[in-house]
């Protein structure tokens, strides 16, 4: 996540998030069933911007995780998710994901709604530092915002996201601040840049895993 700071409780901060992004909770179903089919036993884990741990959170319930690592580079987040919950098998990280250290370290990577953040050169690199911590096999999960291919796309997607937000309660003002972020804020790319950036960063086998309205989750395997 980028560096928030949020006066909310984890619940709360889900919650708001949940009526930005339609199917949030979605995102963390396809994560943990694509990995209790690839790799469900005994698994080191990293989450990149984490945020309040929601990953964590549901990962350390359903699946068999040995080491799990929640890095954020808002401490308040990392607060936030440290006060979630405690677990002996699970630490915390201040960091940018473009300075992580981690060398052939861990079976799982997530990235939910970080890296659309960052301008190519930048997202390049935080992707290649996840490439370099996995472990060989090991899976690289992200989801993002994505790009249309066309403008006619880019607006009847960009209305159709904001109805979605109107409907969960948000006001005009509201509903048309954060569409109005759309490479302002945050800089998504295609999805066939995906694909390039991914396999330019080592990746061989690179797949959608789940994609609705202008959210996309992708797996890339080391």
């Amino acid at each position: 996540m980028n560096n928030n700071t949020s006066a909310f409780n984890p619940t709360e901060y889900d919650d708001e998030i949940k009526r930005t992004l339609p199917y949030y909770e979605e995102f963390y179903k396809q994560i943990v069933d694509i990995v209790n089919i690839y790799n469900p036993k005994n698994l080191t884990w990293l989450d990149i911007g984490c945020g309040t741990g929601k990953m964590a959170d549901i990962a350390l319930k359903q699946l068999d995780i040995k080491k799990f690592v929640c890095c954020d580079c808002s401490p308040n987040m990392i607060e936030i998710a440290r006060k979630r919950f405690n677990c002996s098998n699970t630490t915390f990280l201040t960091s940018d994901v473009r300075e992580i250290k981690f060398v052939n370290e861990f079976d799982i990577i997530t990235a939910i709604q970080v890296n659309h953040y960052l301008h190519d050169k930048e997202r390049e690199k935080s992707i290649k530092k996840c490439y370099q911590a996995l472990r060989a096999g090991g899976l690289f999960i992200t989801f993002e915002n994505y790009a249309p291919f066309s403008e006619l796309g880019k607006h009847l997607y960009l209305k159709r996201w904001k109805a979605y937000q109107l409907k969960q309660g948000k006001s005009e003002n509201e509903c048309e601040n954060h569409i109005n972020r759309y490479n302002t804020k945050y800089f998504p790319i295609s999805l066939s840049k995906h694909f390039d950036l991914l396999k330019s960063c080592g990746f061989n086998t690179i797949e959608i895993l789940w994609l609705s309205y202008m959210q996309v989750g992708i797996l890339g395997i080391k």
